[in-house]
């Protein structure tokens, strides 16, 4: 018998795993409960230290501001220039729109004390939206009692959770509602490592990028050397590009700029079946694209989504409104239509499935 033969021999008929031995399971859940506190106990600290840092920063700017009139007149120019000097230093995440931040939650903020190590930089960048003094501290109290997360606390923000019960008749049936609400948010104890504030803080900005799935990080490279090689007009501009609302960060797959159109052109792709969810954020790339990144002589930007999933491919252009007229009698003739792009997806798609069950057949030789 081969070698080939015989370690082919010990992969398929190897015995099977032996029974635990006794006490096994309460050992396991042991385990898995002290390395989830561990990995909790991690996520605080940073935390901590997080906010307690970007409160500092903001104190320190506030106090110069006030350190009189001359540095009063700087006011405009000072974030910019501090914003310019420290995220060449560290990151993004020490812009001018993110010092802005620092600088109003030490504003909202300014007991240093009263900070609570279990609320994080997102919660408390969502605890800026609120207006009230009031309101914004019986968040951060429920936040800290009942546990929320930064997504449980941006809903109930935005469902004016406290306003409600203020005015309600029926307070337990307000609570009810809102803890319903709540149960359908997802819990994800990782979800910290796709916050690209963390990230930064830490010095690691292109962690996030590591996390992405090996299907659709192949996808997007050979999407993009299809465009590129299409000979119409497409000229690379960035992968993974960020783009800030005031309290989140979001990243576009790919964005080229089309120079026989003047516009750019954004790309997001989805692996799983297509959603109104992932219709919707499209949506909002192109109309804070527009806002941030279009300049005076381009067109409106397009976007296109792209959907992979296993069962069926799908691709839609994102227009707004007001650009459709454009878009049908000058895009069309440019851009390659969804159903060219949705067959060179599955093409890619198929491709990429067989290399890769060739390459899981040769492991197991």
């Amino acid at each position: 018998m081969t070698k080939r033969n015989q370690k082919k021999q010990g992969a398929i008929g190897s015995p099977p795993p032996a029974d635990p031995v006794e006490g096994f399971s309460p050992l396991l859940g042991t385990l898995r409960q002290l390395i989830a506190d561990s990995r909790q106990q991690v996520l605080r600290a940073v935390d901590a230290v997080q906010v307690q840092t970007y409160w500092h920063v903001g104190r320190h700017i506030v106090e110069f501001e006030q350190g009189g009139a001359q540095r009063a007149a700087y006011g405009q120019r000072l974030l910019p220039q501090l914003g310019q000097a420290l995220s060449a230093e560290f990151g993004r995440g020490f812009d001018a729109t993110n010092l802005r931040h620092m600088r109003g939650f030490y504003l909202a903020f300014p007991i240093r004390d009263a900070l609570r190590r279990e609320l994080s930089w997102t919660h408390y960048r969502l605890l800026l939206r609120v207006d009230s003094p009031e309101a914004r501290q019986w968040y951060v109290e429920e936040a800290v009692a009942q546990n929320w997360s930064t997504r449980a606390l941006e809903r109930q923000i935005g469902s004016l959770y406290y306003e409600r019960l203020l005015l309600s008749q029926d307070k337990a049936a307000v609570t009810a509602e809102a803890q319903a609400n709540l149960s359908v948010l997802e819990q994800s104890p990782r979800a910290f490592v796709r916050d690209p504030m963390m990230l930064e803080f830490l010095g690691l900005p292109n962690t996030g990028r590591l996390l992405e799935a090996t299907l659709e990080t192949a996808l997007m490279d050979k999407l993009q050397q299809f465009l590129m090689e299409l000979g119409k007009g497409f000229a690379f501009v960035a992968r993974q590009q960020r783009i800030s609302t005031e309290t989140q960060d979001f990243y576009i797959d790919l964005v080229f700029y089309n120079y026989l159109l003047k516009c750019f052109v954004l790309i997001d792709l989805k692996t799983g079946p297509l959603t109104h969810q992932d219709v919707g954020q499209m949506d909002m790339y192109v109309r804070m694209y527009d806002d941030l990144r279009r300049g005076e002589g381009d067109n409106p930007t397009v976007g296109i989504l792209l959907c992979g999933s296993k069962d069926k491919s799908v691709v839609r252009y994102s227009v707004l409104n007001g650009s459709e007229q454009l878009f049908a009698s000058k895009y069309r003739l440019v851009l390659p239509s969804e159903e060219e792009l949705r067959l060179e997806l599955q093409r890619d798609r198929e491709a990429l499935e067989i290399q890769q069950g060739l390459r899981d057949e040769g492991e197991t030789k």
